[in-house]
């Protein structure tokens, strides 16, 4: 906060208006550009608000009105008047917020050097005290690195979505970027490339015509994603990454750091493979190629992010079977140089999940890594709302988005995953995706202003620690897979044979050619468990001593 007073402020709603929040909130604004303010409170007639303007003599007048439009115009011709016989029309700066309505109608008078109905950012409340013309372009410096930024817009934490529209070609995408930057409420613009641009992007005689967009944009060139780029050099200059290659991972994690910068590397270990059929390796050598993915990461500084535990979420694993998952993951990332890793928790994977149970579990979790943190391993957090959590209807997934937010500011994220409400219906729009991510602004304020601790709740707490217990047992059981192993935790055939063997396990692997997909699970009370062929809640020790 700036120490030298540089100007004074005065502001008051005007009238029979008793709203005062959005002139306080002004004058904060005020104050921390180093201004003196006064503030002469809710329904200040004009006569007492005209005499304390002379009386203090402020550089900045501030007009506010929340009521009826008509009113506001009787209103403001009067004001005028006053303020040209006291001379300190044309003398002083005046500034009006209130309702788009009633701005509307101030728009109709000269004398209103600014009008704020309330959407502006800081940075526009910021120029225009500087006294910079309306519309002016803010001279701001954001930065280009994912941890940079991370702490220069800390407390608040960065928002990101997804954002590739399937098509024949990419020019929507192009577009959508463009908009997206400029209206400047995103941090992070992921690319949703479609799945050929993922597994064949150096391989085209492996790409399908038939499929060419299906599920993101089609990029297929770096000229493609060159041009992406460009288009969000603008607004706020939000950082770009996409997804990681399924094919050719060292080559294709060159590619997008030299066309679109990519703030941050995303990879798992278990996925993204031959046992999902998102890749060709086999389970065993694709753990290899994440691991070398790391390390080629780590080596440039370049974030890492796990997106290992919401995929055993999404496909119903035991709630244990998750918390391990995010355990093994840090410790790769730690062992294979990763310096920078971002955690991420996906809410509502599986959407059966209760919110209580669903925190406990991520607590559990961010326990778990944060056992590997330290000064050359920095852990970030990143919260997203369930990929499949989101009700079909409009008006009811606008509201899940919303209490989704407010569970995830619990555990105090750095970065929050917008998934946009249209996402069971449809791939988010540039207007979806914008609204969407003004609605996380609203909730994630809101939550900073101060929230209860959910994290405190008792229930909460005896989870996390019954999971905390639960996944160090199947940690240890795991590591004796093979005595012999310098890691078995980072050992590929290890790992792959605590696949096969069911002790990481989905009920959705059924069928797989690397897991047995034998386990069962159903929420009970919750939380996701294993049982038995009665639907009766299996202990984690007999579901492990079964195994071996």
């Amino acid at each position: 906060m700036t120490t030298t007073k540089v100007g004074k402020v005065l502001a008051g709603s005007l009238g029979d208006c008793v709203h005062v929040a959005g002139v306080t909130r002004f004058l904060t604004a005020a104050e921390e550009q180093g201004y003196e303010t006064h503030f002469t409170g809710p329904a200040t007639d004009l006569e007492t608000f005209v005499d304390a303007i002379v009386a203090y003599n402020p550089d900045v007048i501030g007009v506010s009105y929340r009521l009826t439009p008509e009113n506001a115009r009787t209103m403001f011709a009067e004001l005028e008047g006053m303020l040209s016989a006291a001379g300190v029309l044309g003398k002083k700066r005046v500034f009006f917020g209130g309702t788009p309505p009633v701005a509307e109608v101030a728009n109709e008078f000269d004398y209103f050097d600014y009008i704020f109905t309330g959407q502006e950012s800081p940075h526009e409340i910021y120029a225009a005290l500087r006294g910079e013309k309306p519309g002016a372009k803010v001279e701001v410096t954001f930065p280009q690195q994912a941890v940079e930024r991370i702490l220069w817009k800390a407390p608040y934490p960065l928002l990101r979505h997804h954002f590739g529209i399937p098509a024949q070609i990419i020019a929507p995408t192009v577009a959508g970027i463009a908009q997206i930057a400029e209206a400047q409420v995103l941090d992070v613009i992921s690319l949703g490339a479609d799945q050929d641009a993922q597994e064949n992007f150096f391989a085209p005689d492996r790409q399908n015509p038939r499929s060419t967009g299906a599920g993101g944009v089609p990029v297929r060139t770096e000229a493609d994603l060159l041009e992406l780029y460009e288009a969000s050099r603008h607004g706020n200059f939000p950082l770009l990454r996409s997804y990681s290659g399924t094919d050719d991972h060292i080559r294709y994690a060159e590619m997008l750091t030299r066309t679109i910068q990519n703030a941050w590397c995303a990879t798992s270990l278990f996925w993204f493979n031959a046992m999902d059929g998102r890749g060709p390796s086999p389970l065993a050598r694709s753990i290899q190629e994440h691991q070398a993915l790391m390390r080629w990461h780590g080596e440039r500084n370049i974030p890492v992010e796990g997106n290992e535990t919401y995929h055993w979420g999404m496909r119903d694993a035991p709630d244990v079977v998750t918390c391990a998952s995010g355990y093994i993951y840090a410790h790769n990332a730690k062992r294979f140089g990763v310096r920078d890793y971002i955690l991420t928790y996906m809410f509502q994977s599986p959407p059966h999940l209760s919110n209580t149970m669903d925190l406990a579990r991520c607590l559990a979790i961010l326990e778990l890594s944060d056992t590997f943190a330290s000064d050359d391993f920095r852990i970030w957090k990143q919260a997203r709302t369930g990929l499949l959590s989101h009700p079909v209807n409009m008006q009811r997934a606008r509201a899940h988005l919303a209490q989704s937010t407010m569970l995830q500011m619990a555990i105090q994220p750095h970065i929050i995953h917008i998934v946009g409400y249209s996402e069971a219906h449809h791939a988010a729009t540039a207007d979806e995706v914008i609204e969407s991510a003004l609605m996380v602004q609203e909730v994630v304020e809101t939550a900073l202003r101060g929230n209860p601790d959910m994290t405190a709740d008792p229930a909460v707490q005896r989870r996390k620690a019954q999971l905390i217990e639960e996944t160090h047992l199947l940690i240890d059981t795991i590591r004796a897979l093979d005595p012999k192993s310098a890691d078995p935790l980072s050992d590929p055939v290890v790992l792959a044979m605590a696949v096969s063997r069911g002790l990481m396990d989905a009920p959705q692997l059924v069928n797989n050619a690397y897991a047995p997909g034998q386990v069962r699970t159903r929420s009970v009370n919750g939380a996701i468990l294993a049982v038995d062929t009665t639907g009766k809640p299996i202990a984690e020790e007999q579901r492990v001593r079964e195994l071996i």
